[in-house]
């Protein structure tokens, strides 16, 4: 599976009933909750990479980048958008682009 294909089945799940899909619950209660969720899944990922945890750490992961890509799809934001601004940032030192941002 791509993220791609992840993705397309999180945009699918955008009108589904609540009670028949975990996406569809996560992107019913909004954009808000989206990143709420996100940003714990992130903090699971980090305390695992700490621990020095290969196999939860891959596992949480995986919850991060679909949880990400939820938050996404709760925005309009596509992969491609993404992908895109990586592309924008290619052949960019990262230390130069930063300092762009500002």
């Amino acid at each position: 599976m791509t993220l791609d294909d992840l993705f397309a089945t999180i945009e699918a799940r955008k009108g589904a009933d609540p009670d028949s899909s975990w996406t569809a619950k996560l992107l019913a209660k909004g954009p808000e909750k989206c990143a709420e969720k996100f940003g714990e899944e992130a903090v699971e990922a980090i305390i695992e990479a700490v621990r020095d945890d290969k196999v939860a750490l891959t596992s949480e992961a995986a919850d991060v980048l679909y949880h990400l890509l939820v938050m996404l799809a709760s925005r309009d934001v596509t992969v491609s958008d993404v992908m895109e601004e990586l592309a924008r940032r290619q052949g960019t030192s990262g230390i130069a682009e930063k300092a762009a941002r500002g």
